[in-house]
């Protein structure tokens, strides 16, 4: 085992811009998913804590909305250094929360956190409305900032969601509470103590921990405005309906199971490195994985061909090695969903193509499985397994590759695959996915708008869009004439 470095923090929570303990909260163990250890302990905010968190928010909120923008891009921006700075530090953080491997976790985590502080800066001062004209008259509109935010996080990009949901909140004027999954705790703290090291006033991004009953005492508290959530479809249901009680904004990024048509013009190599990307980054650990791979019939073996010799490129291993390029699962849990979904489609007549079992190690590890001769009713092919689990299937025509990928409730993400670029925008057209991309796969830039459709999600992180998910629209007529009445 790699030397490692002490993952306690040095309280469970952030609040009002310093580190807060409550050991009255009911303890939740951080478990290091390459060896099963527990690695530290945080406890669940009390009602004390969720309120002083909501508190000293709404007191903040006020004196940041009237903050001049450029100041408060200024700030953001400066965060995005520090983080890029200390990217070793926060990325072995990440990995002992996830169990990502570190290279991974060096290029796409905190830097990833860092290029949406940066860019939400840039944009903070430019949060305008518009002007319209009524004869004479004329009207105009502002963006206001919603108040006080909620922010719930995922447990498999914890630094990154963190800035993700704090960027454009922070930047239009709010104040977000954010409560990290139970499973990854330690990140968010981090980010918070940088924004405050980078000149955020205290109480604009306070960090508290929990399970369920936290996030329910966030999303109903009458002091919040928004919540936005990154989480499973089932989750994102109670969430919404917690906060529809009283009319809250939401944004919901959700679950999916995506589709990545491969077309028989396309390049194999690259095809093959897209539906890598799609299924096993991350150990499979990703919202918008393309886990159902349909493949045109005459180029079926060869892709299958060269996907299995690819794997063979797999080092499992100690995730802080950074020789390393497959970590385990990051729970217990989600192995054993995992685990039962390879039985029951095995069960059902699939032929696993690689993989398929659990590693012979301690931690939470299962191979990189591929999975052939399916059907579309079968559940590894309905249902999100969120682990590291490639359906491939063959499809002969356009249409009956379009037809079966929409065939989900799920829309969030969406690949293809061709040298045919008139076919590329034809299908992409007719996808019924909220992010599509054509000869690439998983890029997420934060000037792109990233989000689902159907039961995959609400509204949008990243780019403009995710600006207007966070303020509201006053509208103000200006009348210019006498003002005419009946009587």
């Amino acid at each position: 085992m790699t030397d490692r470095p002490d993952a306690q923090p040095r309280a469970s929570h952030f609040v009002d811009g310093d580190y807060v303990e409550d050991r009255a909260g009911e303890p939740i163990p951080v478990i290091y998913p390459a060896t099963g250890e527990t690695i530290a302990t945080v406890h669940a905010a009390t009602p004390d804590v969720v309120d002083r968190a909501l508190t000293s928010a709404a007191r903040a909120q006020a004196d940041w909305a009237a903050t001049d923008p450029t100041e408060r891009g200024r700030i953001l921006r400066r965060a995005a250094d520090l983080i890029r700075e200390r990217n070793r530090d926060l990325s072995v953080l990440e990995t002992l929360d996830t169990g990502k491997p570190l290279q991974e976790t060096l290029v796409a985590d905190a830097t990833s956190g860092a290029d949406a502080l940066e860019y939400f800066g840039g944009l903070a001062a430019d949060v305008t409305g518009t002007t319209m004209r009524f004869g004479d008259d004329w009207a105009y509109t502002i963006r206001r900032p919603l108040g006080v935010c909620v922010g719930i996080g995922a447990w498999n990009y914890p630094t990154q969601i963190a800035c993700w949901k704090g960027a454009p909140a922070l930047a239009t004027g709010n104040a977000m509470v954010f409560k990290p999954s139970e499973t990854t705790p330690l990140c968010a703290l981090k980010v918070a103590e940088i924004l405050v090291e980078a000149g955020l006033p205290p109480g604009l991004f306070n960090v508290v921990q929990g399970l369920g009953a936290v996030g329910a005492a966030l999303t109903t508290d009458p002091r919040v405005a928004k919540v936005s959530l990154t989480g499973s479809v089932p989750t994102g249901r109670k969430v919404a309906a917690a906060a529809a009680g009283e009319m809250k904004h939401v944004t919901m990024e959700l679950g999916g199971k995506s589709p990545i048509l491969v077309f028989d013009d396309a390049d194999v190599d690259d095809a093959v490195s897209g539906a890598i990307n799609g299924n096993f980054y991350s150990s499979g650990q990703v919202c918008s994985n393309g886990t159902r791979v349909f493949v045109q019939s005459g180029i079926m073996d060869a892709f299958l061909s060269r996907l299995t010799e690819r794997l063979a490129g797999v080092v499992p291993g100690d995730p802080l090695d950074e020789g390393v390029n497959y970590g385990p699962m990051t729970t217990r849990a989600q192995m054993d969903i995992v685990l039962r979904h390879l039985d029951t489609v095995r069960a059902e007549g699939a032929r696993v193509v690689a993989g398929g079992k659990r590693m012979d190690r301690d931690g939470w590890w299962i191979e990189p499985t591929i999975l052939a001769d399916l059907r579309d009713d079968m559940a590894a092919v309905r249902e999100e397994i969120f682990g590291p689990v490639m359906s491939v299937l063959t499809f002969a025509t356009e249409d009956e590759a379009v037809a079966r990928a929409n065939d989900t409730p799920f829309g969030l993400s969406a690949g293809l695959f061709t040298r045919d670029l008139t076919r590329a925008h034809r299908v992409v057209a007719r996808l019924q996915a909220g992010t599509c991309w054509i000869n690439q796969y998983n890029l997420t830039p934060p000037g792109m708008p990233f989000g689902g459709s159907k039961q995959s999600g609400i509204g949008r992180e990243n780019a403009r869009v995710a600006m207007d998910h966070f303020t509201e629209v006053q509208t103000v007529y200006v009348g210019m004439g006498p003002v005419e009445a009946a009587y």
